[in-house]
């Protein structure tokens, strides 16, 4: 298979394709008679493994080990629940961390309907932040 081929198959674009190539998760043969690379049926699998993981949020280094490992005939299923439950307890803590920030934004949106608009005086550069008391949601 081709690039074009290949990237088909797999329902992903020909540049990402060249993207795993040359991250060594892919490696295609070459023909002799033209020097193009040739994708075999193990690359389609490795491309198709390489896009569910990133899809389940995966990264590049992580699929990178996971592929290591299995290539060398080890099961990655220890490796892949471990990263997996960090990365669920990192996207929770990102998740808490986003509503905090919704829920400031929605204080600081509320409060700042009824303050007047300010001028810098040399003093202040806008009011409606340099005012802002996150501990009440109120001007300072």
């Amino acid at each position: 298979m081709k690039v074009i081929d290949i990237a088909k198959a797999a329902g992903v674009n020909p540049d990402t394709v060249r993207f795993y190539t040359r991250e060594g998760l892919l490696n295609p043969a070459r023909n002799p008679a033209n020097n193009y690379q040739q994708f075999g049926n193990e690359d389609l699998r490795r491309l198709r493994f390489a896009r569910k993981a990133r899809q389940l949020g995966f990264s590049l280094p992580e699929i990178r080990s996971i592929l290591r490992q299995a290539d060398d005939h080890h099961s990655p299923c220890p490796l892949v629940r471990d990263v997996f439950e960090n990365r669920l307890a990192e996207v929770e803590r990102e998740i808490r961390e986003l509503h905090q920030l919704r829920d400031r934004m929605k204080s600081a949106l509320s409060a700042w309907q009824t303050m007047p608009d300010g001028t810098p005086d040399g003093h202040t550069i806008c009011r409606l932040i340099e005012h802002w008391d996150e501990s009440t949601g109120l001007r300072d």
